[in-house]
Formats: structure tokens, C-alpha cells, sequence
């Protein structure tokens, strides 16, 4: 198959990529490093030429409410554009575990408005919402600071490797389109206070952790709900100790 992924550079496409490629697929990135600009709709419909699927794991660059949506809008409205003017026959989206739980966060609230203009699109679609991945948990200690402690509410969470989320994008890509809600989470549950309290005691990072209740995380409360999957998700296999002890070369 002919696919196209959008952020093909990042943390998750990069990985789909390699996989999609291995397994014998033309595999084209739609990236600003390839000439493709989403937002300008620069080179965007020559890459989408002759493409059976669309993938779109891009990421705003800022968390901030307004640069969030008006990414998420705006890239979203442009590949939807070309692909519908393709005759695309599958959009894949990735999106967030919880995001329609997190409406105090404008980022999230910009990830349910991509869903929105997905759904609303008329091409065929899938959306694989992942919970949080392990490689994003510097981004949440930086968020969840307060001086020289790490404040967190001990909120339960199923975090993912990214690598585990693209494997789940890569066999969707070759599934008809579920016109539907996905869902792929981590193997195990942790509380968010101690999930981070491992990661940084693995890095040596003799930071703090504090279990707060009414800390925010991006800016909205956490419940033991709040970052679960629902009752029938998928489930990525890489374990944390094994996530964390490649990362930091921790020998088994």
C-alpha cells in the first residue's frame, strides 16, 4: 500500500514508519524536513498522489490554548482536504486516552476538535486514541514542577511505549476503516506519583516526588478515571522496568 504519515519524524512516526517499510509498503512522510509543510499546504497534495491511507501523528510544537487549536484545526482541515481530493480510502489518527476528560486543558481541548473535524470529514476514518506515552514523561515532570519538587496527583495511568503505539497504527493501517473510536493502552496500571518516581530514581534525578491530590496535570484535575482506557482496548507489551532499564542501559 501506498501510505502517507503525517509527522512521520516524530517520536511515534518515526517508528511506523520503519515498520510500514519493513513490511513492504511505500511509506512517504509528510514533514517539513521532506518539503511538506501541513499547515501551508506547501508540497501537501503532491505527497498525497496515489495514497491508499493517511496516517496523522503530528503534534502541536506548543501546549498553550491558542497555538494548540489553531494547529490541530488547521493541519487537521488541510490533510483532510487532500486526502478527500485524493479519494483516500483510510484516515488513521492518533489521539489521547481521556482527552474528553481533560477539557480544562486547551491542548486537549484542541485534540477533541481534530476528532471533531475527523469524524465530520466524510472520509472513511479511524481514530487510535493511546494513553500517555513513557517517552513523554520529562515533558510531565517539567509541567508538574513546583521549585525543586516534582508535584503530581496519585491518579492511576496506563502508560504506553511509543514504540507499542506504533505497532497498533501499523495494523490498523491494514484494516478497513472502523469509522470508530480505538483504543491502546499500556500493559500495566501505576499511580502517576510513583510511575515518575521510578523514571526519575532510574535516571538518577534525585528530584522530589510529591503525591498531590489537587495537582493539575497540563492544567486540569486528575481522577483514578481521568487517563484510563475504557473496557476493551488494546494493549501495548512493553513493560516500564523494561522501557526504563534500554533507556538509562540498565543492565537485566
Amino acid at each position: 500500500m501506498n501510505i502517507v504519515v503525517a509527522g512521520g519524524t516524530g517520536c511515534v512516526g518515526s517508528k511506523l514508519v520503519e515498520i510500514l517499510r519493513r513490511q513492504g509498503h511505500e511509506a512517504r512522510v509528510a514533514a517539513r524536513t521532506a518539503g511538506v509543510d501541513v499547515l501551508t499546504r506547501q508540497g501537501l497534495d503532491e505527497v498525497m498522489v496515489g495514497a491508499d491511507v493517511v496516517v496523522d501523528v503530528l503534534n502541536s510544537p506548543s501546549f498553550d490554548d491558542a497555538p494548540a487549536m489553531a494547529f490541530f484545526e488547521t493541519s487537521s482541515r488541510n490533510i483532510l482536504e487532500a486526502a478527500a481530493a485524493e479519494g483516500v480510502k483510510h484516515y488513521l489518527a492518533l489521539s489521547i486516552v481521556g482527552c474528553e476528560r481533560l477539557q480544562a486543558s486547551g491542548y486537549f481541548r484542541a485534540k477533541l476538535a481534530q476528532e471533531r473535524l475527523i469524524r465530520e470529514a466524510g472520509v472513511p476514518y479511524s481514530i487510535l486514541r493511546s494513553t500517555q506515552f513513557f517517552e513523554f514523561l520529562d515533558r510531565v515532570v517539567e509541567d508538574s514542577l513546583d521549585g525543586d519538587v516534582v508535584r503530581l496527583a496519585p491518579a492511576r495511568v496506563q502508560f504506553i511505549a511509543a514504540g507499542d503505539v506504533a505497532a497498533a497504527l501499523a495494523d490498523i493501517t491494514g484494516r478497513a476503516p472502523a469509522n470508530d473510536t480505538i483504543e491502546v493502552a499500556g500493559p500495566d496500571p501505576f499511580r502517576l506519583d510513583d510511575l515518575v518516581r521510578r523514571f526519575l530514581a532510574a535516571r538518577q534525578d534525585g528530584r522530589a516526588v510529591v503525591a498531590d491530590p489537587q495537582a493539575l496535570y497540563f492544567g486540569a484535575p486528575l481522577t483514578d478515571e481521568t487517563l484510563i482506557a475504557g473496557s476493551i482496548p488494546r494493549f501495548g507489551h512493553t513493560e516500564f522496568d523494561n522501557w526504563i532499564r534500554r533507556l538509562a542501559k540498565i543492565p537485566a
